[in-house]
């Protein structure tokens, strides 16, 4: 019996299996374990504003865990956090006179809200949701 698609066949097959089981690993490691649907997230925002650096963090199940997370994602060492979330949106916005950190439903709002507090020059800087 000649089968000419057989070794095309096995190759779906084998790619599908690779790819649904990369795909669980990726899911699992996308979200923190500790944070659950319906409940409360948490999240913040790192930044060292000589430098520039920020890092930032979402969905975890308590403050300390996204702060300790924000810091480490931040590519300064004298980062600090400016910002935290829970369960809403976070920005920032620097400009010549300072650094405003505000927070919104949604980040649209937090942007907005920062850049009117920081006032005329300044530019959006980071930004974190946790919803």
């Amino acid at each position: 019996m000649n089968i000419p698609h057989l070794p095309m066949v096995i190759y779906c097959v084998l790619t599908l299996l690779a790819g649904t089981t990369y795909g669980i690993a990726a899911e699992k490691k996308s979200k923190p374990e500790s944070a659950k649907k319906g409940k409360v997230t948490h999240g913040a925002i790192a930044w060292h504003r000589e430098s520039g650096s920020y890092g930032y963090s979402h969905d975890f199940a308590n403050a300390r865990d996204a702060a300790i997370t924000a810091l480490n994602e931040c590519a300064n060492q004298r980062c600090e956090v400016v910002l935290t979330l829970s369960s809403e949106c976070g920005a920032i916005a620097d400009g010549p006179k300072g650094f405003k950190a505000q927070k919104g439903y949604t980040r649209a709002e937090a942007e907005t809200k920062a850049l009117k507090a920081c006032g005329a020059g300044c530019k959006p800087v980071a930004w974190a949701c946790t919803r």
